[in-house]
This record gives C-alpha cells, structure tokens and sequence, in this order.
C-alpha cells in the first residue's frame, strides 16, 4: 500500500523557511509508514547522482545472493576507462586496472565516481545495458512506477532517467531494510581515499554531520540542480527525506537539515503495532479455508503533532474477496489508520497463515457454508 501523501498538519509548527525554497520536497517516517511533509512528491525530477544508489543496491542484492563478492577483482575495460575519463567525479580508472568490487561500491557511493559505476556495472552482469535492466527490474518490484533509468551512474542522457520524490523513498527504505549491514557498510561515509588521496563526499549529513544520520546520496547537474536523499535514525525512529530541484549546495544543506529536525522536534512518535500483530481477517475464494488472518509484517509506530492528544481510528482494506492460493507472508491487504487532524495513511497487511486452493471437498463444504452464511 502507499506511504500516506500529504502536507504537514495543522496542528504542528511550520516547517524550516528554506524548505519552502526548493521545489520537491518530501519527509517519510519510515517507523509509523507516515508522510509527515510533502510538496511535489509524485512529480518527475532528474536525479542526477542519485542513480547511483540504485546501482548500489542492485550490488547489495548480487552480494546477498552470493552472485558478487566485495573481493572480486574487475579488469577496466579500454573504452570505459577513456569514455569517463575527465567526466565529472571519477576515480581516474586506467586501461586494465584491476579494481575490487568493494573499491568501485566505495567509490560510486561516497565519491560519487562515474566511472566506477559503469565499471563495476561491466564487470558485474557484462554490460552496461545488463546492469540498466536490473535497476529497473529491481525499481519495477519496488513499486518506484514514476521511475526509469537509463544509466548506472545518473550523467546527463537528456531526460531518459528520472525519478520522483515518493519513489526514492521507496528505494531508500530498500537500501536500509533489505541490506543493513552492506548500507552501514558503504553508505554515509565522509570520505574515502584512493590511490593515497582522500575523496570526501557532498552528502551534508556525512561524518556525523547531523545526530543520527547516516546518508544516503546526493546529486547535482545543470539541469536537476542540487539533490539529496537523506536518511536519520534517533531513538529507533527511522526519517527519510528527499530535496529536489534546490538552487545551490548552501540551500540543499540546509533544507535537509532543517526538514530532519523538524521531524523530531514538531513530532511525537507513539507505539502503535507490533510485528506480526494480527489485524482482522479477509475472505476468500476458492481456498481450502473461508478466511485469512491478517498481520502487520513489521512494528509500526504512530507520528502525532507534538503535544496533541490525537484520535486515532484504522479499518482493514482489500480488494476482495481474495483468490487462493496465497502464501503466508503475502501482502494482500492495507490497514487504513486515521489521525485526527491529518490525511488518511495505509500500512500493509501480509497473510498470517497460508491458504492452499481448495480441494473438492472442501469447494463442497465452503457452498454449504456459503448457503447458510
């Protein structure tokens, strides 16, 4: 189901003034599945260096399959290494160079290096247009449906990639839920150094920057002007943020930072569900059971206005009834939550048990029942 889209409440304290100066704006708890600011959330924008943790987290998926290893050596092809030669941040990749798949991750994620990205897309899945269907294989799973992209790396190709702000979220809550210890890992950094110079890193929460931030990735050209997807952790309270569009280095920073303060400082964050907490049930067609119980896949907390006693009201919803088969652990339900004086958000509901297609009997059985309910 959608994270909840929306503006601020009313009841909370105005955002920060220099978010009002950049033209996307979007600021997700990702602990309560809440929306707690948005402007322009669904429109398209060109993520420049963004698309980087895209290939950073088509690498993660590889690693956790066993399909890449971090101490792979990839050999520098002759024409990636003069393609991207001298082409914005690079890390000066030589003709045959062997490079560890961990150098090249280092280097597109913390020095934002276009040749690393291409090269370790090559050497990765063999090509360039390999690695590009996989980012977008991968987007398409994600739901990011007002995505595309058309480079590993996020260089100007006249439009082709794009993103928008609602989706990047989507990517980053994968990046930081699928892969936690390659996201530590690689994400967030300061700097690196290669070949004994230090690279540093324009993410404005990098190195401790901002208390409990740790990411994700930047991105600025001519024509997206300044980007930035953020993400915080303070007290087990997960934010993500997205600027788009900003004029210059300066505004970016501080939108971002002022947009994450506010979102611990304006809200409260309260227990709402735990993991694996069951919400209800939901018919069924053709199973060898009438009903499925439903649960919440992970704990969800809620984000109120700080010091408003709100009222808080949820019904189960789906598009029903469902079809069986249906495994345990499938999303096949939302739970509508209602916060008084904030729009409507909806978190998923996965099946608690699984439902096989129903044999004869039981087709016989759920009639009779289906007569007399």
């Amino acid at each position: 189901m959608p994270l909840g889209a929306a503006n601020s409440a009313p009841q909370c304290k105005p955002v920060p003034a220099a978010v009002y100066d950049v033209p996307v704006v979007l600021l997700v708890d990702l602990s309560a599945g809440q929306t707690l600011y948005a402007h322009e959330a669904e429109r398209r924008l060109l993520p420049a260096s963004i698309t980087k943790a895209m290939s950073a987290l088509v690498a993660f998926d590889l690693i956790a399959a066993g399909k890449l290893s971090e101490d792979a050596a990839i050999t520098v092809r002759p024409d990636t290494a003069a393609r991207w030669s001298g082409k914005g941040t690079t890390l000066s990749l030589r003709s045959g160079e062997l490079v560890k798949v961990r150098d090249l991750l280092m280097g597109l994620t913390t020095a934002s290096a276009n040749d690393a990205a291409v090269a370790l897309a090559e050497g990765a899945l063999g090509s360039n247009e390999a690695w590009i269907a996989a980012m977008n294989a991968r987007a398409q799973r994600l739901g990011m449906s007002g995505s595309h992209f058309a480079t590993a790396n996020g260089f100007p190709d006249g439009g082709k990639t794009y993103v928008t702000a609602r989706d990047l979220v989507r990517l980053a809550q994968a990046l930081i839920t699928d892969h936690p210890a390659l996201y530590q890992r690689y994400i967030g950094r300061k700097s690196m150094v290669w070949r004994g110079t230090e690279l540093f890193s324009h993410d404005p929460f990098a190195g401790g920057a901002l208390a409990g931030a740790d990411g994700i990735k930047t991105g600025h050209t001519y024509e997206a002007g300044f980007n930035f997807l953020g993400a915080v952790e303070r007290d087990g309270r997960r934010l993500v943020l997205v600027i788009g569009g900003a004029q210059n280095e300066d505004l970016r920073g501080k939108a971002a930072t002022g947009l994450a303060e506010w979102g611990y400082s304006a809200w409260d964050s309260r227990p709402f569900l735990g993991a694996g907490q069951r919400i209800g049930s939901a018919r069924v067609q053709n199973g060898d059971r009438r009903r499925v119980p439903l649960a919440v896949p992970r704990r969800f907390t809620l984000a109120v206005p700080k010091g408003f006693d709100a009222k808080v009201s949820a019904r189960v919803v789906y598009r029903g009834p469902l079809r069986a088969p249906i495994a345990k652990g499938a999303q096949v339900a939302g739970l509508e939550v209602t916060i008084e004086g904030q729009p409507v958000h909806y978190l998923p509901l996965v099946a608690a048990e699984t439902v096989n297609r129903a044999g004869p009997i039981d087709r016989i059985v759920n009639g009779l029942l289906g007569l007399v309910s």
